[in-house]
């Protein structure tokens, strides 16, 4: 009770500050739990990742918003306030805010389309990776360096986006050219159909069936291939791992059959 009268003879805008503080406290404390959560029930009950996201997504902005009325509550902002102040808020939002607005459309735009969903594989324009979240602002991609990346909203609502994830595989496509060393009946016979049923064989229970390949051109200086991978949904690592070493095994084979071909 002693510290009810305390209180009373703080300074008005100290009290305000002190309330504000506490307010935020709360908030952040039960935005915290509830994240957790959702987080954890997720995991429990199985539920999509990209569902589990967009619950985030609506939770941070009923927080926003919670924040803004508690600030407004407490300064008991008139609305003179805010007639007053649109001139100033209007310049603040063209010349400091205008990109981060832009994301946040971007980021609800996204959301909505759905294009892609959180696990999906995804190549935007010129980076690719793994969906891990999208938030307001940002989409995040985890890449095939291992790292994770931001993208902004806006920059994914331009880009040329191709989904690579169907029917919970990734479907991953990626090109291989070597010279004419080795004839082309020699080549798929000793080099690409041994090399993918060794794959196969090698990491059957990762994927869902044997890599596929498609002639793709033949120039003065080689032939190219297109290979395709299977790899479940929401496993881009194992990808990561799996692509470069199937390449290796196609090339390795390569150069044992071009041995033999220049000692034949």
């Amino acid at each position: 009770m002693a510290l009810l009268p305390f209180l009373d003879e703080l300074n008005p805008e100290l009290l305000r500050l002190l309330y504000s503080a506490i307010g935020m406290a709360i908030i952040v404390f039960f935005y915290y739990i509830i994240s957790r959560s959702i987080k954890r029930l997720g995991k429990r009950l199985e539920i999509d990742a990209h569902v589990q996201n967009s619950v985030r997504l609506v939770l941070r902005v009923l927080t926003l918003i919670v924040v803004t009325g508690v600030i407004i509550v407490i300064y008991q902002l008139p609305e003179t306030w805010f007639i007053g102040g649109s001139a100033l808020v209007g310049a603040v939002f063209g010349f400091g805010s205008s990109q981060t607005i832009n994301n946040i459309v971007a980021g609800f735009y996204v959301l909505a389309s759905s294009p892609f969903r959180v696990k999906d594989y995804v190549k935007i324009g010129d980076l690719e990776g793994q969906v891990e979240e999208i938030t307001i602002s940002y989409t995040k991609l985890y890449t095939p360096s291992f790292n994770l990346l931001l993208i902004p909203n806006t920059q994914v609502m331009s880009s040329r986006i191709v989904n690579c994830t169907h029917k919970g595989f990734i479907e991953y496509v990626f090109s291989l050219s070597l010279p004419h060393d080795v004839p082309y009946d020699q080549f798929v016979r000793e080099c690409l159909e041994p090399a993918m049923l060794e794959f196969n064989k090698k990491h059957n229970d990762k994927q869902l069936r044997e890599p596929e390949y498609y002639f793709e051109s033949s120039t003065a200086t080689g032939r190219s291939f297109k290979i395709r991978v299977f790899i479940p949904r929401g496993e881009a690592k194992i990808l990561y791992n799996l692509q470069p070493e199937l390449a290796n095994m196609i090339i390795s084979r390569w150069d044992t059959a071009k041995k033999k071909q220049a000692g034949a």
